[in-house]
């Protein structure tokens, strides 16, 4: 890094959010909405140095987009992942694809979704296949 993107960077580390927000309004616009200082920190440093050196290469962009879709409710979900539980007697499994949520040969737009036509009624995804507390 050179000094003076190492000084930007290291001024950083003394504000709170506000003077982080601050600082992105003038060179970015508006700022994310994040309320974490850290996480606004990150970013900040992030596109700081970004816009010094450059960004990510061609081939890591690619490679983030696929590990990072889809979403489902939140979560980043590799391709290839798989979801199994017992459902009423049975083992059902879904899998992240590209193109969705797979299950039993259907593509579903969310993992809820699938949840939901498994089950014949309405369900929260990530609370069906365990990856959420039940209470939340």
């Amino acid at each position: 890094m050179t000094n003076s993107v190492e000084q930007k960077v290291e001024t950083l580390q003394h504000l709170g959010l506000d003077g982080l927000r601050d600082i992105w309004r003038a060179h970015f616009g508006p700022p994310p909405p994040a309320r974490s200082p850290e996480m606004v920190r990150l970013m900040l440093a992030w596109r700081i140095q970004a816009a010094a050196y450059g960004g990510l290469d061609t081939d890591t962009k690619r490679l983030l987009r696929q590990v990072s879709a889809p979403q489902a409710e939140g979560l980043s979900l590799g391709v290839g992942t798989k979801f199994q539980r017992i459902w009423n007697g049975q083992e059902v499994e879904v899998e992240v694809t590209d193109k969705g949520f797979l299950h039993s040969g259907k593509y579903y737009r969310s993992l809820s979704a699938a949840a939901t036509a498994i089950a014949g009624v309405r369900w929260n995804g990530p609370r069906f296949f365990g990856l959420r507390d039940s209470k939340s």
